[in-house]
């Protein structure tokens, strides 16, 4: 069956609908009457990333705090618990930021036939940490030119899209201070912040494939075939070790929103994720 023709509930990311049904008290995940039945094997998944995030505890049940604190936050699971690590961290303030810009689709405008002009824009915000950085230094650069619409024309930045990263960062905010977390900003840390997202994203770990001449990567637990977008800042740079936050599947399948990061940071955050690993994906 084509991807079209698969029902959205089948095909669709299941841990935020697994953590929503969580919070309202249906603990038989797997005996719920859905309207097209998940494959096991996804709902094994969504189960294992819930439990690896620290989410849901041994039983299956919402963990306290944490599991109860990411039903409160109406975001990815995976972004919620981020901004949670971002707490312990020290980076709320740009990891907030990061989860806002990464609700929206697209913070970039394509304009047909500007394609150059686009690319040399994202590199005056390029950082070489990856997208999500890049993203800070935009939202920093909308800040100081006092959110001009002329500033967002000139650096192929969607306006509209811009204004409702400002809106939907309010609102996080907001949660995030009702959720207890401290507002609190890493300066220039950039270390940090990776680790925050690396925190929320672990199961979305990849690496470099050695020798691989078209910068192909493979998922650490799935070994699926993946390659980093071309509207990523990282594009053709390929770091050995990645963070994506979303695939998009064309001919290939494409990393959206890349980060590069330190792949001891995935036994840290998630040991009971990558312990098991053959061969060990860290040895080489």
């Amino acid at each position: 069956m084509s991807a079209q023709g698969i029902p959205e509930m089948q095909r669709s990311n299941l841990v935020p609908c697994v953590i929503q049904l969580k919070a309202l008290g249906i603990d038989n995940i797997l005996g719920f009457d859905w309207p097209a039945s998940p494959s096991s094997e996804a709902m094994v998944r969504a189960l294992e990333v819930l439990y690896s995030l620290g989410i849901l505890d041994d039983d299956a049940k919402l963990t306290s705090p944490a599991g109860f604190q990411v039903a409160e936050i109406p975001l990815d699971p995976m972004i919620s618990k981020m901004i949670l690590s971002s707490n312990q961290l020290g980076c709320s303030e740009e990891i907030i930021t990061i989860a806002a810009v990464l609700s929206i689709q697209s913070i970039w405008v394509s304009v047909r036939g500007a394609q150059k002009e686009l690319d040399e824009a994202k590199l005056r915000f390029a950082a070489a940490e990856g997208d999500h950085v890049t993203y800070l230094n935009v939202y920093k650069g909308f800040l100081q030119s006092g959110k001009s619409s002329q500033w967002c024309h000139k650096n192929f930045i969607n306006y509209q899209a811009m204004k409702k990263v400002i809106e939907i960062r309010e609102q996080i905010r907001r949660i995030a201070k009702r959720l207890g977390i401290v507002l609190k900003s890493c300066d220039r840390d950039m270390q940090i912040v990776r680790k925050a997202v690396t925190a929320g994203f672990f199961a979305n770990a990849c690496q470099l494939e050695a020798f691989s001449h078209n910068g192909m990567y493979k998922t650490l637990r799935s070994s699926q075939e993946v390659y980093i977008h071309p509207s990523s800042v990282l594009f053709r740079v390929n770091p050995k070790w990645v963070i994506y936050h979303s695939l998009v599947s064309t001919d290939r399948q494409y990393m959206r929103n890349v980060i590069s990061i330190d792949p001891s940071w995935l036994i840290e955050v998630a040991p009971h994720f990558y312990r098991h690993q053959p061969p060990n994906p860290f040895a080489h």
